[in-house]
């Protein structure tokens, strides 16, 4: 299962969880208007590979590991600080992930029905049932955040080394909480029917608050200054995510076959251009101003040529060959634990496979596109992860900054009557690009899904997924 989601204005974020199969591979098809006029000579592909595209791995687990129970082990030197702070970090980064995940879903319910009026949501059946259905979410929020963050602080650790790693964790899940909540209070739908899950979100956010500087855990300048506790608790994320995100050494491939295409294209030029001039010599006998004007326009040629035939070659050989390797290594023991070839390049409508032709469905006024075609395929060890550990977690980011550039900055107006009068406003261009992506490994079935990405020269208006299927796998 794969979850695409607006990560900021310009970002998308694209997760997925790998099961303990060691083969996976996948298939990004960005469908972008020709309208913007993007092609290999505007962003080149490893410009857009290095400048838009970055991917990440994370340890991930299935079961709970209680900071409780670990707290105890290692209160009784059975479990060293390392695997504390691993199963610490482990369970704080799943716990951000999923309160990340529903805020933003909520959020998209809030603004809709923050947007309706109290007449239409009554009038319409479906926005009172969301309506009724959020509440019902805030609540469970609410209830299940504060249950989590009660199991983290029972027993804290006593032992000074593991403390300092509880404490910031502690800290980070309590501001991040606090947001999350304050997020959703100030994007609620105005009305009565909320009013007290309002106050109840208020309240655990002042509690949250205090209790942080019950604990001491930021000094008072840092909480009177919003920019300086904003890069803390992004330092503390960055210290929560560290040992249980894969170290990667990422490797261009081809840069010995890339030297023995330019010497062979060297070679293959300088022994025609060597018989040519043998040839001219013959011909004209002295060395005269025709021969040298004769010379002079056979090395012409040979700059011509040299290039163009180098280039020929390169791309005849690493044509459908990989263009990137990475090697992902365990943060703590600095082992191997598996690699990952990609491939990035323009597409052809027409060279792109029948079931992703299909599952973008264009009409005629959406034949002019280019597509943006990045894949993956890798191979990990489990039995090299961790113990306990069988499962990684995959986010993918791609920036559409580079492409909302493209965009034309030019503004719009309309017209329409308001109370008997003429009104002019102004209006945003909003351009749709379709995402189509594509998995096979972590499940049964090929996996194989459509979003529409809104997209203006401000960045990401909106996500959407279209559509959702399983294709069964083929064998030819």
């Amino acid at each position: 299962m794969i979850n695409v989601e607006r990560k900021n204005s310009f970002q998308l974020r694209l997760t997925r969880r790998l099961k303990e199969e060691t083969s996976h591979t996948l298939d990004v098809y960005l469908f972008v208007p020709k309208e913007l006029g993007l092609s290999t000579h505007v962003i080149s592909e490893e410009a857009f590979y290095h400048g838009a595209i970055s991917v990440s791995r994370t340890y991930y687990s299935d079961e709970y590991h209680l900071p409780l129970v670990h707290s105890r082990l290692a209160s009784r030197n059975q479990l060293g600080s390392d695997s504390y702070r691993l199963s610490l970090s482990l369970y704080a980064y799943q716990y951000v992930g999923a309160l990340e995940r529903t805020t933003q879903a909520m959020l998209v319910s809030a603004r809709k029905l923050r947007h309706a009026t109290s007449d239409q949501r009554q009038e319409s059946g479906e926005l009172q049932e969301l309506a009724d259905a959020l509440r019902d979410q805030l609540y469970e929020m609410s209830d299940l955040s504060e249950g989590i963050l009660k199991r983290l602080r029972r027993n804290s650790p006593t032992d000074e080394r593991l403390y300092k790693y509880f404490a910031n964790i502690d800290n980070y899940l309590s501001w991040f909480t606090e947001q999350q909540l304050l997020a959703l209070v100030a994007h609620m739908p105005r009305g009565g029917e909320f009013s007290e899950i309002k106050r109840r979100f208020i309240i655990v956010c002042q509690r949250e608050s205090d209790y942080r500087k019950e604990q001491e855990y930021n000094a008072e300048r840092v909480m009177e200054d919003p920019t300086r506790m904003s890069n803390k608790m992004r330092l503390l994320r960055r210290l929560i995510e560290h040992p249980i995100t894969l170290k990667q050494r990422a490797l261009e491939l081809g840069s010995g076959e890339q030297k023995a295409v330019k010497a062979l294209a060297t070679a293959v030029v300088m022994t025609f251009v060597s018989l040519g001039v043998l040839h001219l010599r013959s011909v004209l006998g002295d060395v005269t101003a025709l021969f040298v004007l004769a010379l002079a326009l056979l090395y012409a040629m040979r700059e011509v040529f040299k290039d163009d035939l180098r280039n020929t070659l390169w791309r005849w050989l690493r044509r459908g060959r990989p263009k990137w390797r990475r090697q992902y290594i365990d943060p703590t023991r600095n082992q191997s634990v598996g690699r990952q070839l990609e491939w990035f390049d323009y597409k052809r409508y027409a060279a792109l496979d029948a079931d992703i032709q299909q599952m973008r469905r264009r009409t005629v006024a959406q034949r002019e596109e280019e597509v943006l075609h990045y894949r993956s395929s890798s191979r990990m060890s489990p039995t090299r992860f961790l113990s306990g550990y069988e499962h990684t977690r995959e986010t993918l980011h791609i920036d559409l900054s580079m492409l909302t550039r493209l965009m034309s900055k030019e503004k719009h107006f309309i017209y329409r009557l308001k109370e008997g009068q003429a009104v002019r406003e102004s209006v945003e261009r909003r351009h749709l690009f379709n995402l189509v992506i594509r998995e096979t490994g972590s499940e049964d079935t090929t996996y194989l899904a459509r979003w529409k990405v809104v997209v203006s020269r401000s960045g990401i208006v909106d996500v959407e997924k279209v559509a959702e299927e399983s294709v069964e796998k083929t064998s030819k």
